[in-house]
């Protein structure tokens, strides 16, 4: 795979031994976003089949359950391909800071389905949702002082999650 692939590589020329240690990097944050991934899966997998979440009042624009799956694998890739972008730049503060945001979001978006599918804590998830967004929004802006690129990575995830929030809100509203 080239690196044009994913977005060129302006900002990752720094780096002399860009293609072992940029393809290992990349390894790296696709491993811990799958990671995430992981931990959805396992909280949602069973709530979803089971007789809790059937019963649970939905909103009509509530996509069918089938399209959540190709959606989120998209989305993870793109969040994986960010991050990766963002430790190919240059070091220093807004680097160091992006990577944090990145790391932030990524937790929030696995504690998510923790607390909507396996606690069933509907209002709480809800109210994190709206966490998720802001960090998501947060490490948006911190990676577009350091990559140009990366933030574009981000602007589907962004907006998807937006609707979640919505989804989210209106589910802990309907479910009271």
């Amino acid at each position: 795979m080239q690196l044009s692939e994913l977005g060129g590589s302006e900002g990752l020329e720094h780096n002399a031994t860009l293609n072992r240690e940029s393809l290992v990097a990349l390894g790296a944050f696709s491993a811990l976003t799958a990671g995430a991934v992981f931990l959805n899966a396992h909280s949602t997998r069973e709530a979803v089949n089971g007789r809790w979440y059937k019963h649970l009042k939905k909103p009509p624009y509530q996509p069918p359950r089938q399209a959540f799956g190709p959606v989120w694998t998209a989305l993870y890739g793109l969040i994986a391909v960010s991050g990766w972008r963002i430790w190919g730049s240059p070091a220093g503060a807004e680097r160091s800071r992006a990577l944090g945001l990145w790391f932030m979001q990524l937790g929030l978006n696995a504690a998510w389905s923790h607390l909507f599918f396996r606690k069933r804590q509907l209002k709480a998830a809800a109210v994190e949702n709206w966490a998720l967004l802001g960090s998501i929004a947060a490490y948006t802006a911190a990676a577009s002082r350091v990559d140009r690129k990366a933030p574009w990575f981000m602007a589907p995830y962004l907006g998807w999650v937006s609707f979640a929030n919505v989804l989210s809100t209106d589910i802990a509203r309907r479910n009271a």
